[in-house]
């Protein structure tokens, strides 16, 4: 009968020894589950934001033409139309890994390059896509960031409207979005020596819109003004054909900017997320009252090309510190931003610097202030500076500007960048591309 007592204790302890691994792996099996479904939501955020940010391609299509003429429509839509094409192959041959060098920096943390092509083969299981980030697939980050490579692209485009030929322009996107964008963004996002510096640019002011607004101003500076643009040294107004097309640009950039800055977080942390499209709405909000308000100052009437601007400029502005300031310092930063847009257009046109679009008062004016602003409004805690935040604006402009300058030079001197005055006053449609956006809309003489 002892002998029986003595036999249960044993028996107990083998059911345990058995039982527990079970039971571990039992309990393992929900936390596996909840951290694949907190991957699954990070990595499809992120390419709802990379989705978002493709259309914005279209705003700037149709903001584009909208603010042109009607002879030029078909031109603008084409090169629109190219420019997320070129941008997101040029970006896996190259862009991603001279963005994203990792280790491979050969000069400091001023160039790296991880070598041709996109140096990765498809995730073969979750495992070993969750090892990539923790938050999403190596396919998810360059979907998202390729999808950024030919936004600045896309501003010069604006800026160049209506006189420029459109080879001229492919060759110019395909070598500035394949070698001087990746290499600039690779100084900030890439871990370079701005990062080094506690550099802040969250989702672009200065590493997208700057970058894109200075290669605009060396476009408009070798292309010229339009024929008639300037006469007896005074601006003449050259009015768009559509407005209702321009107002549809500027609130499909409006929503695609949600998933800019919102994909710029790189996971679906709510708090986060809810935090930053928030500042961008306020942003984006302040500066369209800027802009109405400042229009009606400067020109006695509110008018709608500049309030359309504004959105963009407030939106431009807020970029770069969405995700650390304030509400209020949103607000701020926006409204500034309508504000100085405005004055900014009147600038470049005093200047004889032919801008259709507004591109250097949205873009290169509003992407050097959004960028400051980080240094004056950002969280204390933040501990970002103005004076670090300056020292970044400098070096982009030094680099980016030269750069673009010589890519227009070389070009010009070699197949040229602008169309003859006869394709230019005929309109490019027919001109550049043998069509029209509106058939029969010019009527010419047999003669």
């Amino acid at each position: 009968m002892r002998n029986k007592w003595k036999i249960i204790p044993t028996a107990a302890l083998l059911f345990a020894a058995v039982a527990l691994p079970a039971a571990e792996e039992a309990a393992a099996e929900p936390a596996a589950t909840v951290e694949q479904a907190l991957f699954y939501v990070d990595n499809l955020w992120v390419l709802i934001g990379g989705m978002l940010v493709f259309l914005m391609h279209l705003g700037f299509a149709t903001v584009e033409s909208g603010l042109c003429r009607a002879k030029n429509c078909t031109n603008i839509l084409f090169k629109n139309t190219l420019v997320p094409a070129i941008g997101f192959l040029t970006y896996a041959v190259m862009g991603f890994s001279l963005m994203y060098p990792g280790d491979a920096w050969q000069i400091g943390k001023v160039l790296g390059f991880a070598g041709f092509g996109m140096g990765a083969n498809p995730d073969a299981t979750i495992a070993e896509a969750m090892s990539y980030n923790g938050h999403f697939t190596y396919w998810a980050d360059f979907f998202f960031q390729g999808m950024f490579a030919a936004t600045a692209a896309t501003i010069v485009s604006g800026a160049v409207a209506e006189r420029v030929k459109v080879k001229a322009f492919l060759v110019f996107t395909l070598v500035y979005v394949m070698l001087v964008y990746p290499v600039i963004g690779s100084w900030g996002w890439g871990g370079g020596w701005l990062a080094g510096m506690n550099f802040h640019d969250f989702a672009g002011s200065t590493f997208v819109h700057s970058v894109g607004g200075w290669a605009a101003l060396a476009g408009v500076i070798l292309l010229g003004p339009r024929i008639g643009k300037y006469v007896n040294g005074r601006a003449m107004p050259i009015m768009g054909h559509s407005m209702p097309l321009a107002t549809i640009g500027v609130f499909c950039l409006w929503l695609g900017w949600f998933g800019f800055n919102g994909g710029s977080i790189l996971s679906a942390e709510p708090t986060k997320i809810s935090f930053v499209l928030c500042t961008t709405m306020f942003g984006a909000s302040a500066g369209v009252l800027g802009a109405m308000l400042c229009s009606m100052f400067f020109l006695h009437k509110p008018d709608l090309s500049m309030t359309l601007n504004g959105c963009l400029a407030g939106l431009v502005a807020i970029t770069a510190g969405a995700d650390c300031v304030s509400p209020t310092s949103s607000i701020i930063i926006g409204l500034v931003g309508g504000v100085i847009v405005v004055p900014a257009v009147l600038m470049f046109d005093r200047l004889q610097l032919d801008d259709p679009v507004g591109a250097l008062s949205v873009h290169l004016v509003n992407g050097i202030w959004g960028t400051l602003a980080v240094g004056i409004f950002a969280f204390p805690e933040c501990g970002y500076s103005f004076w670090t935040q300056l020292v970044g604006v400098l070096a982009v402009g030094v680099v980016a500007f030269p750069a673009a300058f010589l890519i227009f030079w070389v070009l010009k001197h070699t197949m040229g960048i602008r169309v003859s005055e006869e394709e230019e006053l005929r309109g490019l449609d027919l001109g550049e591309h043998g069509m029209e956006a509106y058939p029969g809309f010019q009527f010419f003489s047999n003669q």
